[in-house]
């Protein structure tokens, strides 16, 4: 692949570096929902995001079977009908692993603005079981936590990719 001038080489990623990750959100989600705002509308989704991320980055670890295992441990912890995370995850993997390529091109601001239709696309998912499985419709609040997570796109991409930044070599006799 042709890098862009200015654009880093990266290191591989670690596997347990991406694992923790993935576990760390998924905690993350599961305090969030038992935290002061509850299970509320309007807030983002961490383990989708992080999701997002290693299907776009590390399509080949993380995919759409992660995602689906992930999706049920959320729908056990949250009582919801059992499958409605997983579905909403597969899908958004699935569209992460159909983009990566191309998004990885865009600069990190850019990919943010890419990425919005598979968060409203996730959201809609988990809306639509959930209407379909007798709940109530959450209100137009729905509509923030995709955009909010559009938003934290450019945070956890350089959290994420700290450690695989290589250090600055001083050498000028080896270009990489």
């Amino acid at each position: 692949m042709i890098m862009r001038r200015g654009q880093q080489l990266l290191l591989p990623a670690n596997g347990w570096f991406v694992w923790g990750s993935l576990v760390v959100a998924l905690l993350l989600n599961m305090v969030q929902s038992m935290g002061l705002w509850g299970r509320a509308a309007w807030t983002p989704d961490a383990l989708a995001l992080v999701l997002v991320f290693w299907t776009v980055h590390q399509p080949l670890r993380v995919g759409v079977g992660v995602a689906f295992v992930m999706g049920l441990l959320m729908d056990v912890h949250q009582g919801a009908m059992l499958g409605q995370h997983a579905l909403a995850y597969t899908v958004l993997s699935y569209l992460a692993t159909a983009i990566h390529r191309r998004l990885l091109w865009f600069s990190v601001p850019s990919q943010a603005f890419q990425i919005l239709p598979l968060f409203l696309v996730s959201h809609a998912i988990a809306v639509l079981v959930r209407l379909i499985a007798g709940g109530t419709f959450p209100g137009l609040p729905v509509l923030i936590a995709p955009l909010i997570e559009s938003l934290l796109w450019p945070v956890v991409s350089v959290i994420l990719l700290m450690p695989q930044r290589r250090t600055p070599d001083p050498d000028a006799h080896r270009p990489l």
